[in-house]
């Protein structure tokens, strides 16, 4: 998983405690990966992946460790292994999930925490009416 974050401090890299920074060793090393699931732009390609997973992978070069954690569809694994969320969020539509289910499967919540964790952090926008900012402008 994640290296230490004294590791990462001690070579000089950006370190967020319990946060995997995505930096330029982690999109070099993931670069098949999240190739593989740019291509789900694609239908045809979410079909061909569908149909033959293995296949797929191999036709994208994915590493053993990228292949295992897309068999387990362990999320957290594939991010370990350079997966990028924004490029692992179109495996996840075909796997049938969404992105607060990578925000809980990331952040080890529950579905329902995740999202409860969001609302507690929500701003509620109000909205005036032109008529009624007019008025109150005059006023």
């Amino acid at each position: 998983m994640m290296p230490p974050f004294s590791r990462l401090a001690a070579e000089g890299k950006r370190a967020i405690p319990g946060t995997m920074v995505f930096d330029g060793d982690a999109a070099q090393d993931g670069y098949a990966l999240n190739a593989m699931c740019y291509s789900f732009n694609s239908a045809q390609n979410r079909q061909a992946f569908a149909a033959d997973e293995e296949a797929y992978m191999e036709h994208f070069h994915l590493t053993p460790q990228q292949r295992e954690a897309v068999r387990r569809r362990d999320v957290l694994a594939m991010l370990d292994a350079g997966g990028n969320v924004y490029y692992l969020a179109k495996l996840a539509g075909i796997l049938g999930l969404n992105v607060q289910d990578l925000g809980a499967l990331q952040t080890g919540m529950t579905l329902d925490d995740f999202k409860a964790a969001l609302l507690s952090h929500a701003v509620t926008e109000t909205r005036v009416s032109p008529a009624l900012a007019k008025r109150r402008i005059a006023a």
